[in-house]
C-alpha cells in the first residue's frame, strides 16, 4: 500500500471559515517533511478522496494565491 492510499496517520487542518458554509479545504500539512507531499480534502466530505501535492508545488499555489495570482473571485 502507498502513502498516497493511506493518509490515516494525515493530521487535517480544517479552516475557521469552514464553519460559516465556506468553500474550504483542509491541508495535511504533517506529511510534508518526511513524505514530501499535502494531502488536500474537501472539508464538507472529510470521508471522502484526498489529493495528494508535491509540498513544492503546493507552496507555489498558497504564494500565487497570497500574491493575487488567481485576481479576485
Amino acid at each position: 500500500m502507498t502513502l498516497a492510499s493511506d493518509l490515516s496517520t494525515a493530521r487535517w487542518a480544517k479552516s475557521s471559515y469552514s464553519d460559516d458554509g465556506g468553500q474550504c479545504v483542509e491541508p495535511a500539512m504533517n506529511l510534508v517533511q518526511m513524505h514530501g507531499i499535502v494531502p488536500v480534502r474537501d472539508s464538507k466530505d472529510p470521508q471522502g478522496p484526498a489529493l495528494v501535492f508535491p509540498a513544492g508545488a503546493f507552496a507555489a499555489f498558497v504564494a500565487a494565491v497570497k500574491s493575487g495570482g488567481f485576481g479576485e473571485g
